[in-house]
């Protein structure tokens, strides 16, 4: 069966998850959770929500394996899936809207499909490789390459996981608030990359995303034309690059550089 045949099943899998997720919105406390780490949380609405995606996907390709934020890795597989159930937990625990499902099928380390959905507003973003996004079922349409930096909505998010980069974070986030139209930070990295891959943002930045962050976002950047690379500007390697810069054309070239000259620490 290829790939792109399974696009609709799993947009319908992550719709079923979607309508749970809002069943449950705003019900449980602001505070609640369980710490994992500093400031990273996790409720029984992600773990239900994990499981009801593996539940489902295993039945779509029983072959695959899965890489989930919750559950960790499972199998060893050429073919895997990998799942983030509830990216930006923090917010939906908080009551705030801004948080999404996100599904990647990932065959000898290339994407093939993503699906990511923003349950608060039923708004998806889907690809198979070779076949353009989708973007609420229609082909979103091509993206500006030549705005310049200055012109651009910037989106970022805060180094929680990353101490050592604090420092080059602020100092990059200050230049590059001024040099361009404004600077956005949402909570849920997933999304913020469908917002680039459709043109709402121009471009993003941030530093130690995990795999379930950007797997399906990655394939949407691809299909849309956007260029993405680590702070260097070579391409970005999944689970090895600890900076992703994505954007447009002109609009990658300006962002690289500030980005670029704030993270070299990482480089020597």
């Amino acid at each position: 069966m290829p790939f792109s045949s399974l696009r609709h099943h799993v947009e319908k899998q992550v719709q079923q998850v979607a309508t749970y997720q809002m069943e449950n919105f705003r019900k449980l406390p602001p505070g609640s959770g369980t710490t994992k780490i500093a400031r990273e949380y996790v409720s029984e609405v992600d773990l239900t929500s994990e499981r009801m995606l593996i539940d489902g996907l295993a039945k779509l390709l029983p072959e695959a394996g899965f890489h989930g934020e919750e559950s960790g890795r499972k199998g060893q597989f050429p073919c895997r899936w990998i799942i983030d159930p509830l990216d930006g937990t923090t917010n939906y625990l908080s009551g705030l809207e801004q948080f999404s499902i996100s599904v990647a099928l990932y065959n000898e380390n290339r994407c093939e499909l993503g699906v990511v959905l923003r349950p608060a507003s039923q708004e998806i973003f889907s690809a198979s490789r070779g076949h353009g996004l989708l973007h609420n079922g229609v082909t979103a349409k091509p993206l500006m390459t030549d705005l310049p930096l200055s012109a651009a909505l910037i989106g970022t998010g805060f180094p929680y996981r990353s101490p050592d980069l604090a420092t080059p974070f602020f100092t990059c986030a200050r230049e590059v608030l001024y040099a361009s139209r404004g600077l956005r930070r949402f909570g849920s990295a997933a999304l913020d990359l469908c917002y680039v891959a459709t043109g709402q943002l121009q471009g993003f930045w941030e530093s130690d995303l995990q795999p379930y962050d950007v797997a399906a976002g990655l394939l949407f950047l691809e299909e849309s034309g956007c260029l993405t690379s680590n702070e260097t500007g070579l391409p970005y390697r999944l689970e090895e690059d600890r900076v992703l810069v994505c954007a447009p054309g002109q609009t990658h070239h300006e962002l690289l550089t500030i980005v670029d000259r704030h993270y070299r620490c990482l480089n020597r």
